[in-house]
This record gives structure tokens, C-alpha cells and sequence, in this order.
């Protein structure tokens, strides 16, 4: 496991459980058909990229091909509710986010389903942590030059975000705290629209999961990351540990379940599948290319206990960021 103070203990710890068992002959069967992937966010983010990497390979390892299904809006919960309604078979999976499955429920009144107990969760392919970048024409060269800034100036730096209740919301209401800063926040209609106004000047900064290409073209420039170790793709970028802030760490975890009531056989086949397909060097690389801290084999059982306990986590951090939707 992580150290207990990082909240992502369940991604970059060596398994704890028994060596993985061979699926029994009589449950083989298994897919019948192609499998449907559904990822509940439009083509071209993180989360559908992942599910392309991922799938491409699940579908060569099982014989049958995986198929990407964009469901997106309202926050990823129409694609999320949709596949609730789906047969419980395993031939229709879904690519959970911690947006998804731990925060929307305390951001919306109505999801459309119960992120407690409509899924088994079959893999968490890994985390994605926030990092804290500003344009390059910035003043500010290092976190501790905007931090301090911001102590002495209270209100005068704004920050984008994909939303209220994002991943960058979040994130920096935790920096808020953690730091003792008054900065100002400006969501956008998806972080698209935030990453161009930063780009442009427009904004002071961001804590962001999905922009390590600004970063390496050298539109934008990253101060540092909200995770307990250096990212693979920033090894010169310095942790908020490094910089003195304590218990600093954010990030959108991605991972793929199945229905709650799919046969046992099935959610136990695809979580070696797919912890299997985690460690080869080809796919890590991508998804290091990414700023992905990959995931590290665990049972299905420890998954929706993780799953429950980040439920349980952001509801405290929704409240912290005072964010609600309708």
C-alpha cells in the first residue's frame, strides 16, 4: 500500500493479494461477443484516451474486439446512468472516473445512479495528478514565488477550472487551505476553454491533469505536483512535499467496472486481464506519457472498498470548495 497520507494508496503500491487464479475451463466462455467499452466523456480527453489504449489491447487478449461508446454530458452522468441500464453480462463495461463514481454525487441532487452500489469495479488503470502550471510569460519561475505572492496579495491571482466541483476546483481549494491563500475562481465550460485563457495570459494559473503538451511545447510552465512522488513525464518538476506543503495531493483516477450483478467470473478475468496489460512497457509508456501514476494489481473486492472510501473522501472536499450542482 501508499503511505497512508496519500489518498491514491490503492495505485503505486505493490499488491497484497494472492497470486492471481486461473479462470476456471467451464467459465471460458467468456465474451461471447464484442464488448462494448462506454466512456462517459467525449472523444479526445484523457478518460477516452485511456479507454483506447486500454481497450485496443483488452480486446486482443479476450479475442473479441472492444468498442469505444462516447455517452457524453451533464458531467459524465448520462453516459454513467446509461450503462446501469445496460445487461449485466460483462459484454458492456464502463470507464469510471473519480468525477464519475466518487465526486458527482455530492455535486448533483440526481445522477441517475447509485455510485455506491451500481458497479464492480474491475481495474483502476491509475491516477493522473494535479499540477500546478502558469503561462510562460509568467513572473513567477517557481510555486514558492506565486505562493508567496499570494499570501502578501490576497485576491489578486485567479485560477481556471473545468468547472465548479472539477478536478481544478477541487485541487485548489485544497492549495487554498493548505497554503493559507485567497485566490480567485474562474470556471469555464470544460478545461479546454480554461488551458486557452491560460495559455493567453488571461488567467494567473491552474492546477491541471491534461496539459502536459503546453507544458513540453513551452506555452506553459509547471511549478509543481500534487502527488507524494515526481511524475515519470516531470522528473524536474518538484512535488508540493518538496515544497514544504504537507498532505497536498489531487488527482482524477480512471479505471473500468462492470455491472454490479456481472457474473463473478467475468469481473475476476478482466482484473488480470487488465493488471496484466498495465505492466508491459509499451503501455505504460503511453500512459506515463500522460502524467499517469499506473495502477498496481489489486482484487476486485479492494477496489470497491477504495472506490467507497473516495466516495466518503470527496464528500469532504466538495464541502471544502463549497460546490454544488443542481
Amino acid at each position: 500500500m501508499f503511505k497512508a497520507k496519500f489518498f491514491l494508496a490503492p495505485f503505486l503500491a505493490v499488491a497484497t493479494f494472492a497470486s492471481l487464479a486461473p479462470v476456471q475451463a467451464q467459465e471460458a466462455a467468456y465474451p461471447t461477443k464484442p464488448i462494448r467499452l462506454i466512456v462517459p466523456w467525449a472523444p479526445g480527453g484523457a478518460t477516452d484516451v485511456i479507454a483506447r489504449i486500454i481497450g485496443k489491447r483488452l480486446g486482443e487478449e479476450l479475442g473479441q474486439p472492444v468498442v469505444i461508446e462516447n455517452k457524453a454530458g451533464a458531467g459524465g452522468n448520462i453516459g454513467t446512468a446509461s450503462f446501469v441500464r445496460e445487461l449485466s453480462d460483462g459484454h458492456t463495461l464502463l470507464m469510471t472516473t473519480s468525477s464519475t463514481n466518487a465526486i458527482n454525487p455530492h455535486l448533483y441532487s440526481k445522477t441517475g445512479y447509485d455510485a455506491a452500489k451500481d458497479f464492480a469495479h474491475v481495474a483502476l488503470v491509475g491516477a493522473i495528478p494535479n499540477v500546478l502550471e502558469v503561462p510562460a510569460s509568467s513572473q513567477f519561475q517557481t510555486a514558492s514565488q506565486l505562493l508567496e505572492f499570494a499570501k502578501a496579495n490576497p485576491g489578486q491571482l485567479n485560477y481556471g477550472s473545468a468547472g465548479v466541483g472539477s478536478s481544478q476546483h477541487l485541487a485548489a481549494s485544497q492549495l487554498i487551505q493548505s497554503a493559507g491563500i485567497n485566490i480567485t475562481h474562474i470556471p469555464y465550460k470544460g478545461s479546454g476553454p480554461a488551458v486557452v485563457d491560460l495559455l493567453g495570459n488571461n488567467i494567473d494559473l491552474m492546477l491541471d491533469t491534461g496539459s502536459l503538451a503546453q507544458v513540453r511545447s513551452g506555452g506553459l510552465r509547471a511549478l509543481a505536483v500534487a502527488s507524494a512522488t515526481r511524475l515519470q513525464a516531470l522528473p524536474q518538476v518538484p512535488t508540493f512535499d518538496e515544497l514544504g506543503l504537507k498532505n497536498m495531493y489531487a488527482a482524477a483516477w480512471y479505471g473500468v467496472a462492470a455491472h454490479a450483478d456481472a457474473p463473478k467470473h467475468v469481473v475476476e478475468r478482466l482484473n488480470q486481464e487488465i493488471y496484466q496489460i498495465l505492466q508491459e512497457p509499451a503501455i505504460i509508456e503511453q500512459l506515463e506519457n500522460m502524467g499517469m501514476q499506473i495502477g498496481q494489481a489489486q482484487s476486485p473486492a479492494q477496489l470497491d472498498a477504495f472506490v467507497l472510501s473516495e466516495i466518503e473522501r470527496f464528500k469532504a472536499l466538495v464541502e471544502l470548495a463549497d460546490a454544488k450542482l443542481e
